[in-house]
């Protein structure tokens, strides 16, 4: 067929392409079109370069190798305008597209056979890497060896499903807004959580130093207390998987809570468990996802008041950056690093660390924007006049979106910092998480191995490997819908409302955590996102989302607490034939 029958096939998507860049359609414009099929091409793909419309190449690729919202330069926060009613053109895939086909081929853009071939590789690593463990080969005696090596086995599985729902903490919103593809955030996440759980979570008590459960109620128990472990990975490993599948991000700690108090009600009685420690968690429901949803609101508010109506956006977004990475870095090295014992020492030397981190992203910023800095243009005093006339800008005031450059250098400003604090929470997640998994993990070896209870257990640099091991794997198999559900079931996000909900959920962890306050960095995440949206308009949060993710957050500790008696039954009545 010949252009202009393609042209003429496009005519309908011209509107659309300029309703995304906020422009009336114009037909006088020329469009210059490949030869390719109509139904391949959504307007999103479609932009004005002068006054010619054009296909943008980038746009080619699968859509589920990017989740994103963020179209390009030039449209995207003016959805604002609309209270974000619009739809993304890239949607995750639905349940009837994965029975079709492989989810993770879909999510990764690759073929079905390779997916499968990473699938078949992983699970060979599972079941072999253990053989080689010293936790399996140092055992002398048969059966002890292998429950050790089905130790492991329990442990992994939980790994590979804290990957696969909650490493979408540190990327959902990355993804959503666009800041990196999903391909992009998996592998840089497999690097950070793995690093973060080798380098970062060397010494960790035993489940039961944690306040759950009370020890001396399972004294002379060994066994009992054995199969409790092992049931508690399961359970809590079980949930997961259920609720990874649907794309519920939920808590991973109150997973193994969950199943803690179910093994510690049914086989210890009521004064096996520590009441206050639950009161606590539940209380997270709630103060979590408020503060989260509280602080995201202010800091995009801040966003759209102090960088979109400065008379140079793109100018103010570059000043402001090096000031948040500064107060972020700043308060992060403080509350997390091995800094001085000395308070005023420990505070120079993490003004230091935020002094260089701004340093080095202003440099980063004016390295690879500088020349859209140099192009870019205030805004003519005619079109600020009208606007101020129009709307009464304050800091709860709806301000427009900038456009075209000043847009493009704006995402493109806070699609760095949302990168930072990304990598930043993926390594600390790693190293802080891997213990909900390796921690009962331990403590159940150290049963087999007859370390005497009570006492620290500190974990071996294979086991935590291990555990890096299954949180990589979970999130290369099965991390992306969870992804999905954060960065776009929501509400749309774009750099600006990833960086405010990341940034938020960030901050409000940290400084909850100093405080002592009951904080779940998922509940908190998913409010940040939610707080986010209600800036835009309380119609441009998914309502229907937000119900399944609170009904998952309830029933999270009573169907752990199920499972973790049902399968300590079962593991009860198999150690009692094998040993």
């Amino acid at each position: 067929m010949t252009t202009s029958y393609y042209c003429l096939s496009f005519a309908r998507n011209v509107a659309g392409a300029a309703k995304l860049e906020n422009l009336k359609p114009s037909y006088t414009r020329h469009i210059h079109l490949p030869k390719i099929r109509a139904s391949k091409v959504h307007p999103g793909s479609l932009s004005f370069v002068g006054d010619e419309l054009r296909l943008k190449p980038s746009t080619f690729r699968h859509p589920f190798a990017s989740l994103s919202s963020f179209a390009e330069a030039g449209g995207g926060e003016e959805e604002d305008n609309e209270h974000g009613r619009g739809k993304s053109s890239h949607e995750a895939p639905s349940k009837g597209d994965e029975d079709n086909s492989s989810g993770m081929a879909q999510a990764f853009n690759i073929s079905s056979r390779t997916a499968t071939a990473i699938s078949v590789v992983i699970a060979f690593a599972a079941l072999s890497f253990p053989l080689f463990m010293q936790s399996v080969s140092a055992g002398l005696d048969l059966k002890i060896r292998a429950l050790s090596y089905a130790t492991l086995l329990f442990g992994f599985y939980m790994a590979w499903n804290i990957g696969a729902n909650d490493v979408a903490n540190a990327m959902g919103t990355s993804v959503g807004s666009g800041a990196l593809t999903l391909r992009q955030a998996v592998l840089t996440a497999a690097v950070l959580e793995f690093s973060g759980a080798l380098l970062m979570g060397r010494h960790v008590t035993s489940t039961m130093q944690k306040g759950i459960l009370v020890a001396e109620v399972f004294q002379g128990k060994d066994m009992l207390l054995f199969a409790g472990l092992l049931s508690a990975l399961a359970a809590a490993g079980t949930w997961l998987q259920v609720a990874s599948y649907y794309g519920w991000p939920v808590s991973t700690t109150h997973c193994i809570v969950g199943a803690m108090v179910g093994f510690g009600l049914v086989y210890g009685g009521t004064g096996a468990v520590f009441w206050s420690s639950i009161a606590r968690v539940t209380s997270s429901w709630v103060i979590s996802p408020a503060l989260g949803a509280l602080v995201s609101f202010l800091v995009y508010k801040c966003i759209r008041r102090f960088v979109y109506s400065a008379p140079n956006p793109g100018q103010a977004a570059a000043a402001s950056a090096p000031i948040a990475v500064f107060v972020g870095v700043t308060g992060i090295s403080f509350a997390s690093f091995p800094l001085s014992q000395t308070p005023h020492i420990a505070i120079l030397q993490a003004l230091a660390c935020g002094t260089v981190g701004a340093v080095l992203v202003n440099r980063v910023i004016r390295r690879q924007l500088g020349h859209l800095l140099d192009q870019a243009e205030p805004t003519p005093p005619a079109e600020k006049e009208e606007a101020h006339q129009t709307k009464n800008i304050g800091f709860l005031s709806d301000i427009a979106g900038p456009k075209g450059t000043q847009l493009e250098i704006v995402y493109g400003v806070f699609g760095y910092m949302q990168i930072l604090s990304a990598c930043f929470m993926s390594f600390a997640h790693g190293g802080n998480d891997v213990s909900n998994a390796i921690g009962p993990l331990s403590a159940a070896l150290s049963i087999l191995q007859g370390v005497a209870s009570g006492s620290e257990i500190v974990i071996p640099l294979d086991v935590l490997a291990w555990g890096g091991f299954g949180i990589v794997a979970g999130l290369m198999m099965w991390g992306y819908r969870v992804i999905a559900t954060i960065g776009k079931k929501i509400t749309e996000l774009t750099p600006t409302r990833g960086f405010a909900a990341e940034f938020a959920a960030a901050s409000v962890v940290l400084f909850a955590s100093k405080l002592g306050l009951p904080i779940s960095a998922t509940h908190t995440l998913v409010g940040a996102v939610m707080g986010v949206g209600f800036a835009r308009g309380f119609n441009s949060v998914r309502a229907e989302t937000v119900r399944e993710i609170v009904a998952s957050w309830a029933v999270t500790i009573p169907v752990g607490a199920f499972f973790a008696v049902l399968y300590t039954w079962i593991l009860t009545k198999l150690l009692g034939y094998i040993l």
